[in-house]
């Protein structure tokens, strides 16, 4: 039986263009996008768009690390970065907008964006299959869609009103050509002091490129002039469960469960991150 089409990926349908033909729009058909030369994508039973082609994608968080996140997440420990993304966001749109999350793994930081711009939609783009199914239920008006941030977006020219891009890869010429002039891309990055408490006990776990900023900036100067930045940081308690689900999602999970036997988990951690605004140039 085919998939019926999701209200939220209805809501963005006009965004998105055929990821072959580049230029085409996709409408529903049979439980499935396809264009006006038939390239088709399925719509998949957990109500994301398959748009991913070609050769296999960045890998993206296993089923596991797709877990541990959401039982992290849900203890509101991250809550204070999904409210300056969510600002951030609301500050430099109206309610209206059109949010797309590049990265977006299980959508939770889309859905803040969304709770506090009532009248606006998002879409959230990511390479794992887990996090998607997460992401298509996030919010009544997010949609989902697979796709890897390091290829040309299957999005048509200056269509967001906000790219958010939060602890994700980047693509700043793709971010720059769907974000409309007036638009913002909104960017949250760890500092160096974030985590650093699990960090001195699993080295492995979370590593922090001391050049990360100057790399940024670097990519992001030709497109791109920040407007704002914002310093979130606090300490966060954590029971013990929480702490293994910390080291579980995170990208490094599986290189350091040998290292977990016998190791003390860190009880509080240090959560530090920047946020910054930037409009187009």
């Amino acid at each position: 039986m085919p998939v019926s089409l999701p209200p939220a990926l209805e809501l963005s349908l006009d965004l998105l263009r055929c990821p072959t033909c580049r230029t085409r729009r996709l409408h529903p058909d049979r439980g499935a996008l396809r264009c006006p030369v038939g390239h088709t994508f399925d719509i998949a039973r957990h109500g994301y768009a398959g748009l991913l082609t070609g050769a296999r994608a960045t890998s993206g968080d296993d089923a596991a690390m797709v877990q541990a996140r959401c039982r992290f997440l849900s203890t509101g420990a991250y809550a204070p970065i999904r409210r300056v993304g969510a600002r951030l966001a609301a500050d430099a749109t109206g309610e209206r907008a059109t949010v797309v999350d590049v990265g977006c793994g299980t959508g939770y930081y889309l859905a803040g964006v969304l709770d506090r711009l009532p009248g606006a939609r998002g879409l959230g783009l990511d390479t794992s299959a887990g996090a998607l199914r997460s992401a298509a239920r996030a919010h009544d008006r997010a949609a989902a869609a697979a796709w890897d941030v390091f290829r040309p977006f299957p999005l048509a020219d200056a269509v967001a009103d906000v790219v958010l891009n939060v602890f994700a890869p980047r693509n700043p010429a793709e971010f720059h050509r769907v974000l409309r002039p007036t638009g913002r891309l909104i960017v949250v990055r760890p500092t160096d002091r974030h985590l650093a408490e699990l960090r001195g006990r699993l080295p492995a776990t979370v590593t922090i490129d001391p050049a990360k900023e100057q790399r940024l900036h670097r990519t992001l100067d030709p497109y791109f002039e920040a407007a704002v930045t914002e310093q979130v940081e606090y300490a966060a308690t954590l029971t013990g469960r929480d702490a293994l689900n910390l080291v579980e999602m995170t990208p490094n999970a599986r290189h350091v469960s040998a290292d977990l036997n016998g190791t003390v988990l860190p009880d509080q951690v240090t959560i530090s991150v920047l946020a910054t605004a930037y409009q187009p140039r």
